[in-house]
């Protein structure tokens, strides 16, 4: 790669923390490769400490957008000058686009529309379906909106009791006011609530980042009573591409079980589409994923 690189290479950034074991970086320089762009993707371990700085860093350097994860979803969004609609409802962003490499940065969200599409590729429809969904940090606010505005019957949003929590009593609100979806948000650790909610849903969605590093070894969910045949079971992380949750539902009988990297990849391509004005070669980049996903 580094042999195509110019004077004229335009920059494209991450930033967030942990993110060194992102595959952001391989899928979106090969879609450069593929569609012979002068672009490059690199990713920065930025946390809240450095995040000020990193923006004005953008900022400065003409980096023409940046993708952010946790723990800036939230965070970045006061040294921000304009943000989407999406992005105003959910209260976070995973998009930052630099207009014309000028310095106005406007924050999208597109974790929901990521999150949708992946469902739907797994012949998963959302609406009028009762949907469980743990974790209403920057991802799980945006796929709550995007859940609603896609018709879902009934959302019931779990997080522990912390700032997120906090944070989506203002989203609940204007979804079941601007909707004609039913949201309500409970306690996670009200066990016995959080169960039967599972019971009677057609699909979980957990958005919290457990199963991941380092957490890899734990699951929400230990009852096997809690699977069905026809639950879908959907987990966003996707490294490891099995997570606890994902192996134990499959072990008791879920037959869709789906991991994070479908969505991934479909967010990743409407944020590059908003950085670049270009389409993502998403088939050449599916296979890219899943080849790696399969190497790992």
């Amino acid at each position: 790669m580094l042999e195509h690189l110019s004077g004229h290479t335009l920059l494209v950034s991450l930033i967030a923390t942990p993110i060194r074991h992102s595959l952001s970086p391989k899928m979106h320089n090969a879609a450069y490769a593929k569609l012979g762009m002068d672009y490059a993707y690199l990713a920065f371990e930025v946390g809240p400490e450095q995040l000020a700085d990193a923006v004005r860093g953008i900022r400065a350097l003409g980096i023409r957008g940046s993708n952010v994860s946790m723990p800036n979803k939230q965070a970045i969004l006061p040294f921000l000058d304009d943000l989407s609609p999406a992005a105003k409802l959910t209260g976070a962003v995973n998009t930052v686009v630099n207009k014309d490499g000028k310095g106005h940065l406007v924050g999208h969200i597109t974790d929901g529309i990521g999150a949708i599409r992946a469902l739907a590729e797994e012949g998963v429809t959302v609406k009028n379906r009762i949907v469980t969904l743990a974790g209403v940090g920057g991802a799980g606010t945006a796929i709550a909106v995007q859940l609603a505005l896609d018709g879902v019957k009934e959302l019931r949003l779990f997080n522990q009791k912390d700032d997120c929590f906090s944070n989506a009593k203002e989203m609940v609100k204007k979804i079941n006011v601007d909707t004609n979806t039913k949201v309500s948000m409970q306690d996670l650790a009200d066990e016995a609530v959080f169960k039967q909610s599972i019971r009677e849903s057609h699909i979980y969605i957990d958005a919290t980042g457990v199963g991941m590093k380092p957490l890899e070894n734990m699951s929400l969910i230990t009852d096997p009573e809690l699977i069905r045949p026809d639950l879908v079971v959907f987990d966003l992380v996707y490294s490891p591409a099995e997570t606890k949750l994902l192996a134990f539902a499959r072990k008791h009988g879920a037959k869709k079980v789906i991991n994070g990297l479908g969505m991934m990849l479909y967010q990743g391509a409407e944020a590059f589409k908003l950085i670049t004005g270009r389409e993502m070669p998403v088939d050449d980049i599916k296979q890219l994923l899943f080849k790696t996903e399969t190497d790992n």
